[in-house]
């Protein structure tokens, strides 16, 4: 059997072309061939070229033979799941008129379901010749197809044995748990060596099970769209680890695949067995930008498709690329046509691969018009009128280095987002940097930033580290980044940190200060779990994980970013006390209200829902608050107080949070309060194990310098 046989594509060579459809777009197998559909406004021909098994030759070549409303398309039969494919648009080569059409360029499908290979930077996948006169206004006539990864025709019948679409966390109840696919799994002990660092292997009862133990309910994945690692990194030796760096929006990359050719089955697989466990998977989606980089970046798909569509340009010189992403180009979400094609890619992880939401990159680019961030823009009001879009979780990350660009409480009603004043603040007031008076707002929901328009406490997602930045070991361990590793003089990275080594750089025996550095863990982990709005844990915090004070691991896929499991008796402690700050957020439904906390007196049932107190238990007065020496209050939280005043099953407990920036300790006085007898100590963080000590009203607790409380009141009568 010949090569072409054995792929099914004799037929290519025998037999005309069909017409096929404008739509789906992508490459579409019916069980009989392939519908092949890609849009183009400013092309002149499309080809469809064909390669063998691995990817290395070309074996057939055809022409998309109709046009349909600025759509190329043709249907080929026999060829089907398994074939190779890319395609060749010919065009004008007008750079100064933003058209950098050449055909002697392989293009990825933007609808490619699936790759295979990767890419080897060689100069032909350039559109331009590089060193030539002119430069990127050149013309460079090698075939990249070498050196280029392959779009992979699919299958996608897959059983989900009656496992629903979406795991369907309610917000309120929602726990996020930021992880990356190999990094969690590479060096697990409990997973298969040959699954580690693969979907496969995040999918196995160990991992699933480690993860449903600590009490979270969603799991963040960081880009597992195909991406490229950079060509600068790989001379240095280093790696695109984090995934920044989409070429594709429908395809899950084969480098986290055990099973390459069937990497798409694979996730679906891995989705399922999160489900089974009653666990969300988000993905965090990179639709702001891609790999091609600017004019003197590779032309490996849009560039080559339809540069003046897919990307934003600049009006008056449109050789160049508007770059508010920081990366070299900026995707064009102002053109219908790129609104469809990221809301297609959207549906198709909701519908196809049943995911339950997802965070978006640099999100405010994806609203921006050209007169700038914009509530009412196409891509915002794509997603609010969507019937599947606008019920799974859509958060934001709500910056970007463009005019305007950060918008903290700034999206519309239905979108949750990133609250990194939430993080700063956390970190600055348990440095002993901030006021309670800033801190209260955090502790509430953030209120300042996203009480309007009927949005909800949970719509400011919470968080003290994320992959970008310090672990919460380092948060507490390093003064100072320390990137050297990233080859870059240590000059990546942020530089303010607001962290606190607590009186050492790095790692110490000093009892003392390993102490402090634990109940500073401690501290802000329970700020993070008790506060209103939606909490997001950083995969490896809840055990303490280290990157050895690298801030900026982006580059890293080696033991600086992969999760040692050797965690000791001390990440096992911290994993228990994790467990137990979950465990007390579900208990106390007014930890997780749907409302902003306001003060105000509650008249029918003669309470307020938040009442802020002094250490020796009356409230705070005005002038308490502009005290800049105090660093001890507490937040008394009452469920019975709704707006409505209705009184709601698991709502009615009445809670004491007491924190003490102070590096001494503070006797706090307990407050009386209506509906109880006395107060029960739930948490303190300087004693994990404490839990139960009964209080009567005027009783009093020393809050040991740096440290957090936690009462419950008694049930009963006043």
């Amino acid at each position: 059997m010949s090569e072409l046989d054995a792929m099914n594509v004799t037929p290519v060579l025998k037999q005309a072309v069909r017409e096929g459809s404008p739509h789906p777009l992508g490459a579409t197998w019916d069980g009989g061939g392939t519908n092949f559909a890609l849009f183009s406004a400013n092309a002149t021909k499309v080809e469809v070229c064909l390669f063998d098994g691995g990817g290395k030759t070309e074996i057939g070549r055809f022409t998309l033979p109709e046009y349909t409303d600025e759509v190329f398309h043709g249907y080929v039969p026999e060829v089907g799941p398994g074939a190779y494919y890319g395609f060749r648009v010919h065009g004008p080569y007008e750079p100064d008129q933003g058209h950098r059409f050449n055909p002697n360029k392989l293009l990825l499908d933007p609808y490619a379901r699936a790759h295979a290979g990767g890419i080897t930077w060689d100069p032909a996948v350039f559109g331009y010749t590089i060193g030539a006169e002119g430069d990127d206004l050149s013309f460079d006539e090698r075939d990249s197809a070498p050196f280029m990864p392959k779009c992979v025709v699919v299958d996608p019948e897959f059983d989900w044995k009656g496992e629903p679409s979406r795991a369907a966390i309610p917000w309120p109840r929602t726990v996020f748990y930021e992880t990356h696919v190999k990094g969690f799994t590479k060096l697990h002990p409990g997973v298969p060596e040959p699954l580690r660092g693969t979907y496969a292997g995040l999918g196995t009862k160990a991992v699933i099970d480690h993860i449903k133990s600590i009490g979270v309910t969603s799991v963040e994945l960081l880009p597992i769209h195909t991406f490229l690692d950079d060509d600068y990194l790989l001379e240095k030796g280093l790696r695109n680890y984090w995934g920044y760096n989409s070429i594709g929006f429908f395809a899950p990359d084969p480098r986290y695949a055990a099973d390459v050719p069937n990497s798409l089955r694979e996730f679906k697989e891995m989705v399922a067995r999160f489900h089974d466990a009653g666990l969300e998977v988000i993905l965090d989606v990179v639709y702001n930008h891609t790999a091609e980089g600017n004019e003197r970046g590779a032309t490996l798909s849009f560039k080559g498709i339809d540069n003046a569509s897919y990307y934003r340009l600049l009006p008056e010189q449109k050789r160049y690329y508007i770059n508010d992403t920081g990366t070299g180009n900026t995707v064009n979400l102002s053109h219908p046509r790129v609104i469809q094609m990221v809301t297609d890619s959207l549906r198709y992880w909701v519908s196809e691969m049943h995911v339950d939401g997802f965070r978006f990159d640099l999100g405010t680019i994806l609203a921006r018009e050209p007169d700038g961030f914009d509530t009412q823009s196409g891509f915002l009001k794509a997603c609010q009128q969507d019937p599947l879009l606008r019920i799974v979780k859509l958060v934001a990350e709500p910056w970007d280095c463009g005019p305007g660009g950060y918008q903290v409480g700034g999206f519309p009603p239905g979108w949750a987002e990133w609250n990194d004043t939430f993080r700063d603040t956390t970190r600055a007031f348990w440095k002993g940097d901030a006021l309670p008076s800033e801190l209260a707002p955090r502790l509430t929901g953030s209120g300042d930033k996203f009480n309007h328009r009927g949005r909800k406490p949970w719509a400011s997602v919470n968080f003290i580290t994320a992959h970008d930045g310090f672990t919460l070991n380092d948060t507490v361990t390093y003064n100072d980044k320390h990137n050297e590793a990233n080859g870059e003089g240590n000059k990546d990275g942020h530089s303010d940190n607001r962290s606190w080594n607590c009186g050492f750089e790095g790692p110490t025996d000093d009892p003392t200060i390993n102490a402090l550095r634990e109940r500073q863990i401690r501290n802000m982990l329970s700020t993070l779990l008790l506060a209103q709005g939606t909490p997001m844990l950083l995969a490896g915090d809840e055990f303490g994980r280290t990157q050895n004070g690298n801030n900026n691991a982006y580059c890293q896929d080696n033991e600086i970013s992969w999760f040692n499991w050797d965690i000791g008796a001390k990440g096992q402690a911290l994993i228990r006390f994790v467990q137990k700050l979950t465990a007390l957020r579900q208990e106390y439904a007014v930890l997780r209200r749907s409302r902003f906390f306001t003060g105000e007196h509650n008249a029918d049932l003669d309470v307020k829902d938040v009442t802020w107190m002094s250490a020796d238990g009356t409230e705070l007065s005005q002038d308490a608050w502009n005290d800049g020496a105090m660093r001890c209050f507490g937040m008394m939280v009452d469920g019975r107080a709704q707006a409505t005043g209705i009184v709601r099953r698991g709502m009615d407990a009445t809670l004491l949070l007491v924190v003490n920036a102070h590096h001494d300790g503070v006797e706090v006085k307990l407050p009386p309060s209506p509906g109880g007898t006395g107060w029960v100590l739930r948490l303190d963080t300087n004693d994990p194990a404490a839990d139960g000590a009964a209080f009567e009203f005027g009783g009093s607790y020393v809050a040991t310098g740096r440290s957090l409380l936690l009462f419950a009141l008694t049930p009963g009568s006043s």
